[in-house]
């Protein structure tokens, strides 16, 4: 649960995606063995901490979708709203925040792609993220920052707090 006055965002690049057919359309790329695991790490990881998203944010890649499938099987205190959003396809950073003040519920997660979604999470922090990865954003990493904000309008770069920054171990 998300303290009053305070919103929180779990910002998660897809998990690994299969390149095994060439000819598939970018747009419909499953996970691979590998993100299906990294996927399923990170549900675990954020249920054992009650982080769990209230509202989520999906681009409508399958990909994006697989990879909030294993997430949500392991989120099981709560049932999200979920919306899949053609906007956050390959997503700019700011097309990202502009999609994020339209959040409604206090937790927030949202599932996009880089190069967008590195520059967006570079943006957040109040403070540098000191983690050799963060400026990569691997698959399946995950930001995960508050603001002292009453509502997702309010969200601004440069504002928030970092909790916690995650890189799947697979």
């Amino acid at each position: 649960m998300t303290p009053l006055g305070h919103r929180r965002l779990i910002l998660t690049r897809h998990a690994k995606s299969s390149w095994d057919d060439p000819l598939m359309e970018d747009h419909d790329r499953p996970l691979n063995a590998r993100g299906n695991a990294a996927a399923r790490e990170l549900g675990d990881f954020l249920a054992s901490r009650g982080l769990e998203p209230e509202e989520v944010l999906c681009s409508t890649a399958k990909r994006t979708r697989e990879t909030w499938d294993r997430v949500a099987a392991a989120v099981i205190e709560t049932r999200p709203e979920v919306h899949y959003l053609d906007a956050l396809y390959h997503a700019s950073a700011d097309t990202m925040l502009e999609v994020l003040k339209t959040a409604t519920q206090p937790c927030v997660m949202m599932i996009g792609h880089n190069p967008g979604i590195a520059e967006f999470a570079a943006r957040l922090p109040s403070r540098p993220v000191f983690d050799p990865e963060f400026r990569k954003y691997p698959t399946c990493a995950t930001l995960i920052v508050d603001f002292q904000i009453e509502d997702w309008s309010q969200v601004k770069p440069g504002f928030g707090s970092m909790l916690e920054f995650f890189r799947p171990t697979r």
